[in-house]
């Protein structure tokens, strides 16, 4: 029944981007000058989890390449190289080799200046969960290069621009600034019909298990796209022809809990020690939290970073944050 798994994951890249026509001609705007070598514009891309910006961007740099052949360009998920060291490394990778560099020899000060020194043209650097870097600096770094280009993607427009100054707030804000919304259940039928249509065989489901796949989804592309994709294999598993309401029925929740257990695996260290931190407690407030996930770490990050960390585990349903400021509990959620 599955003719096409790549096509049945989120990180599938389609040629034509559904309903996000809108969102990709503003981010196409920020990069054009680059096809007049130009500068573009460095542009922030913000909204839900599940609502297409990464897909868009990966998109839109895409196309941005067929146009101009030699350009540099990264993308780097700040969820999984959140570190200075680890970004820069991932940055590196695009211009130059990075076969002798190790965490424990090479000075930050060194890959900055090496990534300076290979560029030979403009560079578009991705930062996808760009409110989870560790350090502010590297953006600092970042747009002070000529070369470098920023997208920027990160879920809430204030947990990116809570802690830069002034002038680099300002700089960044005076980009521009993609939001995107929710998908609703129609626009998700239609971004299911097209993925099956490449992913599996003729006919393998019909438009109303599609319609309750989108429904079921709550708006979120990530969930509908592996929900399908649950639903193909449960179908396969019983020897079926055809997806049938027995195989929509789990599909969401296997989905969910698939998204999960990928989302925990790709952890860091820290992120990893806050959530044990919480699972250990059952239920506790931030202070105590911050003692308790700098017992399991050797150089505990700030509190505020430590903050950063429970917004995105709440927002990835990984925890639950319940109450405002010194009366907010914290506790892991179950499946």
């Amino acid at each position: 029944m599955i003719t096409d798994a790549r096509v049945l994951t989120a990180q599938f890249v389609p040629r034509d981007v559904e309903h996000r026509h809108e969102e990709i001609d503003r981010l196409s705007t920020a990069l054009d000058p680059l096809l007049d070598d130009q500068p573009g514009e460095n542009a922030s891309l913000f909204g839900p989890t599940g609502a297409g910006k990464t897909c868009v961007a990966r998109y839109t740099l895409r196309q941005l390449r067929e146009q101009l052949p030699g350009l540099d360009a990264q993308y780097v998920n700040c969820w999984r190289d959140g570190s200075p060291f680890a970004v820069r490394r991932r940055l590196l990778d695009a211009v130059g080799d990075t076969t002798d560099v190790h965490r424990q020899s090479t000075a930050i000060d060194a890959l900055r200046e090496r990534f300076r020194g290979a560029l030979d043209g403009p560079f578009v650097a991705v930062l996808d969960e760009v409110d989870q870097l560790s350090s502010t600096d590297l953006l600092y770094d970042l747009n002070a290069t000529p070369e470098v280009t920023l997208v920027l993607i990160a879920n809430r427009e204030a947990e990116l621009f809570a802690d830069l100054d002034d002038r680099l707030d300002s700089r960044l804000r005076g980009g521009v600034t993609v939001n995107f919304d929710r998908y609703g259940v129609d626009e998700l039928g239609a971004i299911l019909a097209s993925r099956a249509e490449r992913g599996l065989d003729p006919g393998a489901i019909d438009e109303r298990g599609l319609r309750t796949i989108a429904d079921r989804a709550g708006g979120d592309a990530r969930v509908a796209i592996d929900a399908l994709r649950a639903a193909a294999r449960a179908a396969e598993r019983r020897g079926g022809d055809r997806i049938a309401d027995r195989d929509l029925a789990d599909a969401v929740p296997t989905a969910r809990s698939t998204i999960r257990e990928r989302r925990l695996e790709t952890l860091g260290e820290h992120q990893r020690a806050v959530y044990a931190a919480i699972r250990e407690a059952g239920e506790i407030a931030p202070g105590p939290l911050y003692d308790a996930y700098s017992a399991r770490v050797a150089e505990p990050r700030s509190r505020r970073m430590m903050r950063n960390y429970c917004a995105k585990l709440d927002q990835y349903g990984l925890i639950r944050a319940e109450g405002e400021t010194r009366d907010r509990r914290y506790s892991v959620v179950e499946v």
